[in-house]
C-alpha cells in the first residue's frame, strides 16, 4: 500500500479505537490527532486544519452529527470532508449523514482498518461514492480474513 501524506482529525470518545485508528494511518503516512469528544473536535478543526475528518456519531459534549451540522455551517472548514465512521448502520443514520454533507458513511463492523484507510484515499483523490455500501459478498469476505 502506498503510504499517503495527509492531515487526519479522528474525533472519535473510544480511546480504544482512536489509538488503532490513529497507528494505523500513521503506519500510511498521515498526519493525525485525536478529539476524544465533539466539543475538543469542532476546536481542533479550526487548530488543526485537517485535509479529512473521521467523524463518530455517539459522543459526549456534541454527537458528530452536531459537529458535523458545524463543520458545513463555517466557511473555513465546509470544504473539510469529513467520513462517519460509526457504530451506528441503520439506514435513516447512514442517510442523515450524507444529508449532512458527510463524504461517506463507514460502519465500524464492516470494515479493516486497511479499509478505511482505503476510502480516505478515495476521498482525497475524489474517487469516492458517498452511497457506497459493503455488500453482503464483502461482508463475507471481511469474516475470513
Amino acid at each position: 500500500m502506498t503510504p499517503i501524506s495527509a492531515k487526519v482529525l479522528i474525533i472519535e470518545d473510544d480511546r480504544y479505537i482512536s489509538k488503532m485508528y490513529q497507528l494505523k494511518l500513521s503506519l500510511d503516512g498521515m498526519d493525525v490527532q485525536v478529539a476524544d469528544n465533539g466539543r475538543i473536535g469542532v476546536e481542533k478543526v479550526k487548530e488543526f486544519k485537517p485535509e479529512i475528518i473521521l467523524l463518530d456519531i455517539l459522543m459526549p459534549e456534541l454527537d458528530g452529527y452536531e459537529v458535523l451540522k458545524i463543520i458545513k455551517n463555517d466557511s473555513e472548514t465546509k470544504n473539510i470532508p469529513v467520513l462517519i465512521l460509526s457504530n451506528l448502520g441503520q439506514e435513516d443514520h447512514i442517510q442523515k449523514g450524507l444529508q449532512l454533507g458527510a463524504a461517506g458513511y463507514i460502519v465500524k463492523s464492516q470494515y479493516t482498518p486497511s479499509k478505511v484507510v482505503d476510502k480516505i484515499k478515495e476521498v482525497l483523490d475524489g474517487t469516492v461514492d458517498n452511497s457506497e455500501k459493503p455488500s453482503q459478498e464483502e461482508d463475507q469476505s471481511e469474516a475470513e480474513v
